[in-house]
C-alpha cells in the first residue's frame, strides 16, 4: 500500500520511484490522471535523461485530439515492487501522469473528508 495525498483542487499525488538504465531509483511525484487510460506519461525530456529503451511510436486520443507518442520501456517502482511498463513520451506534458491501467492492478481509496488516499 503506498499513501497518496490531496492537491489543493482535488488532484491525486503520489510517490513512486523511475528506475533508469543503470538501476538507480529517483524518487518522483506523479498525479493520477484517470482520464489518461495507460499505465505513465511524461515529458520526454525527462524520459532521455531515464535512457530508457525507446520501443515505438503510437497514436492516442488526447483532449486537445489525436497526438503521437513515442513509447519507451522504462522501469518504476510503486509499493516497494518493480513494474516494466510502456511509458508515453511527449513535449507538452507537464508532470507525470500515472493512468488508470494501474487500477488493473492496485485498488484505489479515496476519501477527502478524511485527506485519506491510498493505492493498494
Amino acid at each position: 500500500m503506498i499513501e497518496g495525498r490531496f492537491g489543493d483542487k482535488g488532484q491525486i499525488y503520489f510517490d513512486v520511484d523511475l528506475i533508469d538504465e543503470n538501476g538507480l531509483a529517483l524518487p518522483v511525484e506523479v498525479i493520477l490522471d484517470t482520464g489518461f487510460t495507460e499505465f505513465v506519461a511524461m515529458n520526454k525530456q525527462d524520459i532521455e535523461c531515464l535512457d530508457w529503451v525507446f520501443l515505438r511510436q503510437n497514436k492516442l486520443k488526447t483532449a486537445q485530439g489525436e497526438a503521437t507518442f513515442d513509447i519507451y520501456l522504462g522501469r518504476v517502482v510503486i509499493d516497494r515492487q518493480m513494474f516494466e511498463i510502456p511509458v508515453f513520451a511527449g513535449e507538452e506534458i507537464q508532470e507525470i501522469l500515472l493512468g488508470s491501467q494501474w487500477l488493473k492492478t492496485f485498488t484505489l481509496l479515496a476519501n477527502y473528508r478524511e485527506s485519506r488516499v491510498t493505492l493498494e
